[in-house]
């Protein structure tokens, strides 16, 4: 099958199998020893005998935690999840993606995003990765413009990977942005499906395709369910 014919739908995964030390590229993991408070004070003899995994609190076991091991020097972030917004006469559109995920097994519903590379900015970042995975050319709003939050970490409890998720918009008015025009430049292991929704609608979308069997990414549901929480209770007015 060509890559012009795959589709996310198509991927397998036909085996798994534990990765060395020496094989992983982008992370690595760490163990840490348990927990201490030491505004607790010292622990009694029976605590501090009585160490089996099964007799501590979950708090207070030896932990292993995924660290990523390509943020960029000079760089507080990983990577960028891109908010790209399709400026439409009908209204705002969120653009999407369609990706099989491995850890998965399941095409995911996810925002475009990906890694930063040294000497970008979070915002040329996103310009560039929106191009790159979706063929879309817009314009990245500043960080700090957005009131953004900054650093958002994707798992604290796992892992401390972390992102800046950035806004974008795309004018769908402009020569390059018509869809007989896109051109994006994926690489040779990626197979990306590229969709819109009615950025109102989001949450009752989010709905249809995890009943449809997709996997919706963490990013696309937290902002799903921000609109429905500002829509059930009238935060901004009647959205």
């Amino acid at each position: 099958m060509s890559k012009a014919l795959a589709k996310p739908s198509d991927a397998t995964v036909e085996s798994v199998e534990p990765l060395t030390s020496e094989e992983a590229r982008w992370t690595k993991l760490v163990k840490y020893p348990p927990l201490r408070y030491h505004c607790l004070g010292p622990l009694s003899k029976t605590t501090s005998a009585d160490t089996s995994k099964d007799k501590l609190p979950r708090s207070d076991r030896a932990a292993a935690n995924m660290g990523i091991c390509r943020t960029p020097p000079n760089s507080a972030i990983d990577g960028v999840g891109i908010v790209a917004i399709l400026r439409k006469a009908t209204g705002p559109e969120i653009l999407l993606q369609k990706q099989f995920r491995p850890p998965t097994n399941k095409v995911c519903i996810e925002v475009p995003a990906g890694l930063i590379d040294e000497g970008e900015t979070p915002e040329e970042c996103a310009v560039r990765e929106l191009r790159e995975e979706t063929g879309f050319v817009g314009v990245a709003e500043k960080a700090e413009k957005m009131g953004g939050m900054g650093v958002m970490f994707n798992d604290p409890g796992f892992t401390n990977t972390n992102l800046c998720m950035i806004h974008v918009s795309v004018d769908t008015s402009l020569p390059e942005n018509q869809l007989e025009n896109l051109k994006p430049e994926l690489e040779e292991n990626e197979f990306i499906e590229v969709f819109s929704v009615p950025l109102k609608s989001l949450w009752t979308e989010c709905q249809k395709l995890e009943g449809e069997g997709y996997a919706i990414d963490a990013r696309v549901g937290t902002l799903a369910e921000g609109i429905e929480v500002a829509r059930r209770w009238e935060l901004f007015g009647r959205i």
